[in-house]
C-alpha cells in the first residue's frame, strides 16, 4: 500500500468542519498546526487510493476560497512506519461496510502525471530524435540490442496516456496538449528516418525491417497489451520506464521503418508498415481508455461528468470503428 503526505491549508473558522471530515474518513494519522493570518494547517498520512475522496470532498467545500490549498506529496519514509500503518488500515476495514475505495492513486495526482508528460518541450524532440537515430542504425544493422536501447530513451509513453486520460475526463486542453505533442514527435520521427532512408541503401530483407512490413493479429494484442499496461502503471502510481519501452516498441520501430522504406522509394512494404503504426496507436489509447474507466476514473462535477462521457464515447466510436477497417484490411490483404 503506497502511502501519501496531504496538507492542507483552510480558514480558521472551517477547522471543526474539517475535523468531522477527518474523523468521517477514519483517518487517525495527522496533526494541526497553526499559521498566520489566521489560517490553519493540517497534515494526515492516508492511503494512497483513499486520497481521491478525501480531495474531493474539501475541494467541493472550499474550492472557492482563497485561503485553501492543498498538497499531496509522495511518502518516502514515516514513524510509525509503513507497516504499523497498514496493520491499522486492515483493522479498520474489517469493519467498514461502505463501498471501498479503487486501488488507484486520486484523480489529482494522475492529473499532476499526464500533464507534465503531454506538454512538448525541447527535451521532448530531442530524445525523439536520438531514439529516431538509434532505432534506425540498429533496423539498417538488423542489431535487436541497438533497437531496444531505442525504446529505452523514446518518451512516447506520456502523450499517449495523457490522451487517454485526458478522453477518460473529457479534458479538452490536456487532450488537444497530448495530441500536439504525440503528432510533433511522430513526425519528426518520420522526417528523421525519411532522410536516412534516402541517404542510405536499404535492404527491405532485413529481418527488423521485414518483420514491420507484416502486419498480424499478434501486433494488435502486443498494442492492446501496452495501452493497458501503459494505464496502469500510472493509475498504481508505479515507475513506469518499462512500460515506456514497451509502449516504444510498438510505435518507434514501425515508424521508423516507414520512414526508412519511403526514403528509399520502397513505396508498397512503406504503407504496411505505416498501417501497423497506425493499428498500434489506436489499440494503446483505445486499451488506456477502457483501463481508465473499468478503474473508475471520473470527473468531479456532474457537468464535467456529462462531457467526459459523451467524449469517451466518441472517441471509443472513433478508435474501434478505425480499428476494425483496418483489420478488414488486414484480412482482406492476405494471400
Amino acid at each position: 500500500m503506497a502511502l501519501r503526505l496531504l496538507e492542507i491549508v483552510v480558514p480558521e473558522e472551517a477547522t471543526p468542519d474539517v475535523l468531522k471530515i477527518i474523523e468521517e474518513g477514519q483517518i487517525t494519522n495527522f496533526w494541526q498546526t497553526c499559521s498566520c493570518e489566521s489560517r490553519n494547517i493540517f497534515k494526515m498520512i492516508i492511503a494512497a487510493e483513499k486520497t481521491e475522496k478525501l480531495l474531493d470532498t474539501l475541494q467541493k467545500k472550499y474550492g472557492h476560497l482563497d485561503s485553501f490549498h492543498m498538497v499531496l506529496l509522495p511518502l518516502e519514509a514515516s514513524y510509525p512506519g509503513t507497516k504499523e500503518i497498514e496493520a491499522t488500515a486492515e483493522e479498520k476495514e474489517k469493519v467498514e461496510t461502505e463501498k471501498k475505495e479503487p486501488l488507484r492513486v486520486s484523480r489529482q495526482e494522475l492529473y499532476n502525471d499526464v500533464f507534465y508528460s503531454a506538454k512538448l518541450t525541447r527535451t521532448y524532440m530531442i530524445m525523439i530524435v536520438l531514439s529516431t537515430i538509434v532505432a534506425a542504425i540498429g533496423l539498417v544493422k538488423d542489431n535487436v540490442a541497438v533497437i531496444i536501447g531505442a525504446m529505452v530513451i523514446a518518451p512516447l509513453l506520456g502523450p499517449n496516456v495523457a490522451l487517454s486520460f485526458a478522453t477518460t475526463v473529457g479534458d479538452g486542453a490536456l487532450g488537444r496538449n497530448a495530441l500536439l505533442t504525440n503528432f510533433a514527435g511522430i513526425l519528426t520521427a518520420f522526417a528523421v528516418s525519411l532522410l536516412f532512408g534516402f541517404f542510405l541503401a536499404i535492404d527491405p530483407g532485413i529481418r527488423e525491417i521485414a518483420a514491420r512490413t507484416v502486419v498480424s493479429y499478434g501486433d494488435i494484442a502486443l498494442a492492446l497489451a501496452s495501452g493497458v499496461a501503459a494505464a496502469l502503471s500510472i493509475t498504481s502510481g508505479v515507475p513506469s520506464v518499462l512500460i515506456g519501452v514497451m509502449v516504444s516498441v510498438a510505435l518507434i520501430p514501425p515508424l521508423v521503418v516507414f520512414g526508412l522504406l519511403l526514403g528509399s522509394a520502397n513505396f508498397m512494404l512503406a504503407l504496411q508498415a505505416l498501417q501497423l503504426v497506425f493499428i498500434n496507436m489506436i489499440c494503446i489509447n483505445l486499451a488506456g481508455v477502457f483501463t481508465f474507466l473499468l478503474q473508475g476514473v471520473r470527473p468531479l462535477n456532474w457537468w464535467e461528468a456529462s462531457k467526459a462521457k459523451n467524449a469517451t464515447r466518441y472517441a471509443i466510436i472513433i478508435w474501434v470503428s478505425l480499428l476494425i477497417l483496418l483489420s478488414a484490411l488486414l484480412m482482406f490483404s492476405r494471400p
